[in-house]
This record gives C-alpha cells, sequence and structure tokens, in this order.
C-alpha cells in the first residue's frame, strides 16, 4: 500500500513548482517544498498573533525533512509598519502579510502555509492517539486570567502520555528561558509528533487523522496534498527531522526584548540547505538587507547577557498578565485562585535588601532593566 501510494503521489503536483510568479531576489528551492506553518493565539476581541512560527522544508528525492522555528521576538520589517517583533505581522495583515514578511527574511519564497489555533490543536493530537514526551523537569504555572477558561500547567517530569489538552500545556510553557526554551520544547514535541506519524500503529487512524486535519486547520493544500505531506514525513523518518533555530542574539531596545537575527549567516545556511547557488542577484540583495537592518538598530540597543535575559523574560510574562487581568474575568477553576507569579521562596534571607521569610509563598520579585554599562561588563 506505502509503494503504491508513493508512485501515485510522485506523479502528483504537490512537490511541482507554484504557478504564481518568482519573487525578485527572493532563492526558490528546486525539487523541494517550503511550507511556512503558524500557531495563533486567536482571543476574542482581538484579531491574534502568530504566537509560533514555523518553515518546513521537505526534500522528497532525498528524503529528508527540517525545521526552522523562527522566535515571536524576532525584530522584523513588516510592510507599512516598519520594525516590529514578527508575531505583529499576522495582527496587521493577517497570514499574507506574515508570510510576506518571512519571505523578505529568510530570502526564499513560500509555496503554502498551514494556520492551526489551540483548539485545534487539541483535536488533531487526540486524533493520533497522543503522544509519548519525556517531560526534562518540573513545570507549574498559573494564569486565571487566560482566555482559554483559565490556564494551569502542572507537568512533573519524566515520561508521560499526553493528550491534546495536556499537550498544549507543555508546548505553550515559557519560562525565564523564554521563546528560545520554548522552541526547543516545541521542536521536541513535533520529533514526538513525527515518530506517532510514522508508526504501524497509526495506520487505523489515517482517516480520522486527515479528517480532523481538514476540519481544524486553515491552509491552502489540498487533501491529496495533506496525505503526500504525511508520506514524505514517513519517507524522511530514517534520515531524522533536522530542526533549527533562527540564528541570532537577544537585545534590549526602548524597553522591549528582541531577537535580532543574523541575516547573513541565516540566508547562505538556506542557500546550502536549498542547494540554491549564491548568485550576485541574491548575495547583494543579502548583503543590502543585512546593512540596512544594522543601520535600523537604534543607538540605545543593548546586547543581553543570559542572566539579563532571563529577568526580562520574567518581566514580560508577568506584564502580559497584568495586562490582560484588566479587563478579563478570571476563570473559577479552583486550582487557578492563587497569584499566578507566586513561587516557592528559597532564597536566603541574608540577601540584601530581601524582607525576612515568613515560611510561605512570596511574589517572585520584579527585575531591573539591564543597563548598557552591565551588560558590557
Amino acid at each position: 500500500m506505502a509503494a503504491l501510494a508513493g508512485a501515485f503521489f510522485a506523479s502528483s503536483g504537490f512537490f511541482s513548482k507554484p504557478a504564481k510568479p518568482n519573487k525578485e531576489n527572493l532563492m526558490v528551492a528546486k525539487d523541494k517544498i517550503m511550507v511556512m506553518i503558524m500557531g495563533v493565539d486567536e482571543r476574542e476581541g482581538d484579531v491574534g498573533r502568530s504566537d509560533t512560527l514555523m518553515v518546513a522544508t521537505l526534500d522528497p528525492k532525498k528524503k529528508k525533512a527540517a525545521i526552522l522555528s523562527i522566535p515571536r521576538d524576532t525584530r522584523v520589517k513588516i510592510k507599512g509598519n516598519g520594525f516590529d517583533k514578527i508575531n505583529a505581522a499576522y495582527a496587521y495583515g493577517g497570514y499574507q502579510l506574515t508570510q510576506d514578511t518571512v519571505e523578505n527574511l529568510l530570502g526564499v519564497q513560500m509555496e503554502h502555509y498551514v494556520i492551526i489555533n489551540i483548539q485545534s490543536f487539541k483535536k488533531i493530537i487526540d486524533a493520533i492517539g497522543g503522544v509519548d514526551i519525556n517531560v526534562e523537569k518540573r513545570m507549574y504555572y498559573e494564569d486565571i486570567w487566560d482566555d482559554d477558561g483559565g490556564l494551569l500547567i502542572d507537568l512533573q517530569p519524566g515520561m508521560q502520555h499526553m493528550d491534546g489538552k495536556t499537550a498544549i500545556t507543555y508546548v505553550r510553557y515559557r519560562d525565564e528561558e523564554g521563546d528560545i526554551g520554548r522552541i526547543s520544547r516545541q521542536q521536541k514535541f513535533m520529533q514526538a509528533v513525527m515518530d506517532k506519524l510514522t508508526s504501524p500503529a497509526i495506520i487505523p487512524r489515517i482517516p480520522a487523522i486527515v479528517k480532523e486535519v481538514i476540519s481544524s486547520i486553515r491552509t491552502d493544500l489540498s487533501v491529496k496534498q495533506i496525505i503526500e505531506f504525511l508520506t514524505t514525513l514517513k519517507e524522511a523518518k530514517h534520515s531524522g527531522l533536522q530542526s533549527e533555530m533562527l540564528p541570532g542574539k537577544p537585545v534590549y531596545i526602548d524597553g522591549v526584548s528582541y531577537w535580532v537575527p543574523d541575516l547573513s549567516k541565516l540566508r547562505t545556511t538556506i542557500a546550502n540547505t536549498l542547494d540554491v547557488p549564491m548568485n550576485t542577484s541574491i548575495r547583494n540583495s543579502m548583503e543590502r538587507d543585512a546593512l540596512e537592518y544594522e543601520e535600523s538598530l537604534p543607538t540605545n540597543a543593548v546586547e543581553l547577557n543570559a542572566e539579563d535575559t532571563k529577568r526580562l523574560n520574567r518581566q514580560e510574562n508577568e506584564d502580559e498578565v497584568k495586562t490582560r487581568k484588566k479587563s478579563k474575568i478570571p476563570s473559577t477553576d479552583s486550582r487557578l485562585l492563587k497569584d499566578p507569579y507566586e513561587q516557592e521562596d528559597s532564597t536566603p534571607d541574608s540577601v540584601p535588601g530581601k524582607k525576612p521569610s515568613s515560611g510561605g509563598k512570596s511574589p517572585a520579585p520584579s527585575p531591573g532593566i539591564p543597563s548598557a554599562g552591565k551588560t558590557a561588563q
């Protein structure tokens, strides 16, 4: 059956280049397909943000698959809106503007897109029968103001079988490691999903999976192309799923933390991955964009060290909750009635500026904003 399906789909049009014209100065992958995948956080009364952004590259000839994760805090130029975080592109202009922004960032043309929200994610994971994940550490987070009826993440370390409801908490968990730590977990989760999709036990579930995927996501892929997509993943299993993150560094600008990409390294790596020669036009475009980006950074931009990054991530997580708290109705779930930023107090009382412990819990201290001198030191 697999051989017949492979022969049938090999003659189809999924891996042929799209009829749309090639965009100027953008690389086009030959014999490969580029799919932009967006995990969208859509809230009531809000257009939403692309909370998770990935680009999948499928190479059916070499039987390989790769995922490039783009941090949601990546500072990019958004057409008509100047420089901003890349997850804001969805709010400004939906998936079309997001796709245009991703193409201009990577310097390569996207053939297809897939959009999935939180509820759709849960349904699809349940349809494949859940996944097995080795949780690397204790994960606890609570937010009674979250629009999805309150958010409780309560995971113990060790191997666990996760249904859709549990899996979404694993991939959403965001602690002081910020988006970088979450991307690592998301890539680990994608590998677990790939292992499940390519296991013999999945065969009886294929009709239900395809039905759930079609009804749950927004995409320009046809049913036939989605099946081909899964077929290619199965063939690529032996080569492994290559996972990368957008190269760059954390930078603090005007009170906001960003991920600043290394455009030259990024586009050179992509050209090598896609086997696309860096001709004069592409190289000139890369150098021009890199120079424009470098000149766009304000003089007060500060590169963050690891400790500063952790403090700022804690602050931004806290600020997100405070923003929702002003206008949202809290969950009535009895498990979510505590301060979401209370934590076990393990800091010695001798630390300067710290009040004596009362033996219970106390709010986590608000981080300070790093100065240029401190970071330089």
